[in-house]
């Protein structure tokens, strides 16, 4: 019954990415600029009859309704067009870039959950005490630097000041060329490979994307957890635990978390979709070679086929997020059903 009840999710996000796409399009056709024009304007003796021989390539010289129709026949086809600017299929250039905004995402979330767990917990158990003030000082902190400040703090803390830590890409470029591309992870291809350098050298590109990434995360779910926290531990049943003479430890992880993280998971999963879909900023700051910043590049250049079908993407990433919130739901609490 489960299994079905997930099937019939996963089918309904179909209208939903299609809903996403027509509006995408249609604002994609609104803004001004002609992308042919953006993309050939520089080139030297380049003739209008060439202009308009790429026009008909890519479509543009048709009426808006017969692009949209010929773009929603392609998706139903699972093809994305082929970008205006780089000559090469949408979806192609998504499987390239997609690996390191998922990596980053991955670093910031595991970044928010080792920082804001602990912090939640222990505020709401030390509630009202100096390590409780400190910790929502920092959260309100944390979730109100905005992140391009904040990577730019970083960059010249550790990068600049100190230099431990490097400033910008995925990996140094020579121990780049010696890993061995397994599966575009460079954190996992290095393990299976056993390439303990390129390792070293991932991770480190790792941290700083990553704590400007998940900072204001980590606020967000350490203020929740600990108004969750702090409601169930005023709960009958946490009294009776305790009077029952088990450890504050027990009463704590076993009993008042469990209950506590239903609302946690709540927010953690609008959190996925919003690090996988809104680091743009941060993939621009540290010159990530991901998604975000290839969409950014995009919409500049106007290439309508590449910003659409990222589009898709991202909205296909928050869908699934949410469908996994309410999988975690039923695991977190059974009487709970969808």
């Amino acid at each position: 019954m489960r299994a079905i009840k997930v099937l019939e999710r996963v089918l309904a996000t179909i209208p939903i990415m299609f809903g996403v796409a027509i509006v995408v399009f249609v604002f994609m056709r609104l803004t001004p600029g002609d992308p042919v024009d953006i993309m050939m304007g520089d080139t030297p003796g380049i003739s209008e009859a060439e202009m308009e021989a790429v026009r008909r390539e890519f479509n543009l010289d048709k009426p808006i309704p017969v692009q949209l129709y010929l773009f929603l026949l392609g998706a139903i086809r699972g093809d994305l067009g082929n970008s205006i600017t780089k000559r090469v299929p949408v979806s192609s250039l998504i499987t390239e870039h997609l690996p390191a905004t998922i990596e980053l995402a991955m670093g910031a979330l595991f970044f928010a959950l080792v920082v804001a767990i602990p912090i939640g917990i222990i505020s709401a158990v030390k509630q009202y005490s100096l390590i409780d003030r400190i910790s929502m000082a920092g959260a309100f902190t944390g979730s109100s630097m905005p992140p391009f400040w904040l990577g730019l703090v970083l960059i010249l803390l550790f990068s600049v000041r100190f230099g431990v830590l490097p400033v910008q890409g995925r990996i140094d470029s020579q121990i780049g060329l010696s890993l061995t591309k397994v599966t575009g992870f460079y954190v996992l291809d290095s393990i299976i490979t056993r390439n303990w350098a390129a390792l070293k050298s991932a991770l480190l590109h790792l941290v700083l994307p990553s704590i400007t990434l998940g900072a204001a995360t980590a606020a967000i779910v350490a203020r929740v957890l600990r108004s969750s926290m702090l409601e169930v531990l005023r709960q009958d049943y946490i009294m009776l635990a305790r009077a029952k003479g088990q450890i504050e430890f027990l009463v704590v992880m076993k009993h008042a978390l469990r209950n506590a993280l239903i609302p946690t998971v709540t927010v953690v999963g609008l959190q996925v979709g919003w690090l996988l879909g809104g680091n743009m900023i941060v993939e621009t700051v540290f010159a990530w070679p991901g998604l975000g910043r290839l969409v950014v590049k995009a919409i500049f250049n106007r290439d309508f086929p590449l910003v659409q079908g990222s589009v898709m993407v991202y909205a296909f990433t928050y869908v699934m997020a949410n469908l996994i919130v309410d999988i975690l739901y039923t695991y977190l609490n059974p009487r709970i059903t969808f």
